[in-house]
């Protein structure tokens, strides 16, 4: 089997209320494999806020495609490699992998469908259901937007709830999660996230405030890029820090654990690799009996998850646009595999025809 072509577009997908008060929209850039056996691979990444996704998309058509016309898809081990030593003046951080993770989630589409089988069987995973948590919560919501959010979240059998911290006044953080504890009583479990916005003494400030309402984690306290602050706010805090959704490929995370910055690791599959990267990723943090909670892109991640010891839990949007040809399922708070060859996800028809960048 040969690659034969690999066509890019972009969508820009708008968010729906009351996430749209934060991001308006989200932009994702397609890969499309084609091979000369009439099989065809989905690959994709999306950016948050839609930023740095015109530069993802021109890493993809002068660095990575050139280099695939007439390779073989099955052998991705191999690509992985070519793609990550293609260009050694460029650090392997951002916008490349992000370009890189398009790719290899397609071509693992591509081997999922020339065996008929979806990727977690391939891996030897189970066909469970893997638990989702609520995301959102995001400081521009009131706590009513946050109330309603995280009902909803229980409505669907879920019992995480994640909001979002970093408020400038670290009182008025502390009120909004005393607020929502009050609402959702003490059975739920509560997820905070400052999304790199405060200091380390800020962060231990905070924790030792909102510790007494059971936080389930306390997600990226700090830059991403300082890995030694993120250890010393995990060692200072009572509550299990998480992060990586904005770290890249097994080198980045054999650094977070070897500095023991977090105690949950939250890779996003479209930035840190691909299946390829998140799998081994996985595979380091579980000998440190690190669990695994990606960033978005569930109905991806949902394969790795299945086929991995350390898996905790899935992130879910409960307010989203829809834009799948058929949607992830969902059961008592947990999402079901898909049976369908490769990683089973098509973008939908209709979203095609009103999201497609001009």
């Amino acid at each position: 089997m040969k690659i034969t072509a690999i066509q890019l577009s972009t969508l820009n997908v708008p968010a729906p209320p009351p996430r749209n008060t934060y991001y308006p929209h989200n932009t994702y850039v397609i890969a499309r494999i084609r091979t000369d056996e009439g099989i065809e691979g989905l690959g994709y990444t999306m950016l948050v806020g839609g930023d740095g996704a015109s530069s993802v998309r021109a890493y993809l058509q002068d660095n990575l495609v050139p280099r695939l016309i007439g390779e073989d898809p099955l052998q991705i081990s191999k690509l992985w490699q070519k793609m990550y030593d293609s260009d050694r003046g460029i650090r392997k951080k951002g916008i490349p992998m992000y370009a890189l993770s398009a790719i290899d989630i397609g071509l693992w589409d591509v081997l999922g469908k020339s065996v008929g089988r979806p990727l977690w069987q391939l891996w030897g995973g189970a066909a469970d259901g893997l638990p989702v948590y609520g995301g959102g919560g995001f400081l521009s919501y009131t706590v009513a937007d946050l109330v309603k959010e995280a009902e909803a979240t229980f409505a669907i059998g879920s019992r995480h709830y994640k909001m979002k911290v970093g408020l400038p006044d670290t009182i008025e953080d502390a009120k909004r999660v005393a607020a929502l504890r009050k609402a959702i009583g003490d059975s739920a479990k509560l997820l905070v996230d400052a999304n790199q916005r405060l200091d380390v003494h800020t962060n231990v400030r905070l924790a030792k405030l909102i510790e007494p309402y059971d936080i389930f984690w306390y997600e990226e306290p700090v830059y991403a890029d300082n890995i030694a602050q993120c250890a010393e706010v995990a060692r200072r805090i009572n509550i299990p820090v998480a992060t990586g959704e904005n770290e890249y490929t097994r080198y980045g995370f054999r650094d977070l654990v070897e500095s023991k910055a977090a105690a949950i690791l939250n890779p996003d599959i479209m930035r840190c690799g691909g299946f390829s990267e998140l799998l081994r990723i996985s595979h380091l943090a579980a000998a440190y009996d690190i669990r695994i909670a990606p960033h978005l892109a569930p109905e991806l991640s949902v394969h790795v998850l299945a086929s991995i010891p350390n898996a905790l839990l899935l992130e879910w949007s409960i307010s989203r646009t829809p834009i799948w040809r058929e949607e992830p399922a969902l059961d008592n708070g947990c999402m079901r595999v898909p049976h369908r060859p490769g990683h089973g996800m098509e973008f939908s028809e209709a979203a095609l025809a009103k999201y497609l960048a001009k």
